[in-house]
């Protein structure tokens, strides 16, 4: 499960990050998402209603979208992991390198992406078993960092997150320097003035979609 959740990533590497209160704008959010190409999504367990929520949107994938990676991002506790796993998070995302989540993970075959900012931490991720790095925050490291840290670790694939601009020229910059996938969060999710619906945000995925995809 953990190489397939991989090789799902890498053949759809623009992964929305996203959260909200309300179950039912989560599930539009994720058909709209969906509808424009996605098909890799965190949801991050960044409220009380997380739980719920993620809950609600595993049911409404199992039944509409059922090619959709559906993951759980800010995992910081061992806790935190093992109750998304138990109900059925496809990959967990950390914004930290966690010893026991990387554990338990491995022992569940599922793929931990830990957030690092240090070739420390990046080493230590990449001891604990990490095979996709979070470079977080993206915006605070920048691609230049990347550049000069990947020869380091040759065998590791890095997404960076937190920040990420949806233009062409910083998604340039960072595949110039060697992503493997690139997670947005809010600046995906501006909502033009004047709009309603979410037609909006199956535009913006198929954009970056487009923009990401190298073979265009």
């Amino acid at each position: 499960m953990k190489n397939n959740t991989l090789s799902h990533i890498e053949q759809y590497p623009v992964i929305p990050v996203y959260y909200h209160e309300n179950p039912e704008t989560c599930k539009a959010v994720v058909k709209a998402c969906y509808d424009g190409g996605i098909r890799a999504f965190e949801f991050t367990n960044r409220g009380e209603h997380a739980p719920d929520n993620f809950k609600a949107l595993l049911e409404y994938r199992n039944e509409h979208f059922k090619d959709l990676q559906l993951g759980i991002g800010t995992i910081k506790t061992l806790q935190q992991a093992q109750a998304y796993l138990d109900l059925g998070a496809d990959f967990l995302v950390s914004p930290i390198v966690k010893e026991d989540i990387a554990r338990l993970a491995s022992s569940n075959n599922t793929l931990w992406i830990p957030g690092c900012m240090t070739p420390t931490e990046i080493n230590f991720a990449e001891e604990l078993g990490a095979s996709l790095v979070k470079l977080f925050p993206g915006d605070t490291l920048g691609p230049g960092f990347l550049k000069a840290i990947k020869p380091l670790f040759p065998k590791l694939k890095f997404m960076p997150t937190g920040g990420v601009d949806v233009n062409k020229e910083n998604i340039d910059q960072w595949l110039s320097a060697g992503v493997t996938a690139l997670g947005f969060g809010s600046k995906l999710f501006l909502k033009p003035d004047g709009v309603s619906g979410y037609e909006w945000l199956t535009e913006n995925c198929r954009s970056l979609i487009k923009l990401v995809d190298r073979r265009n």
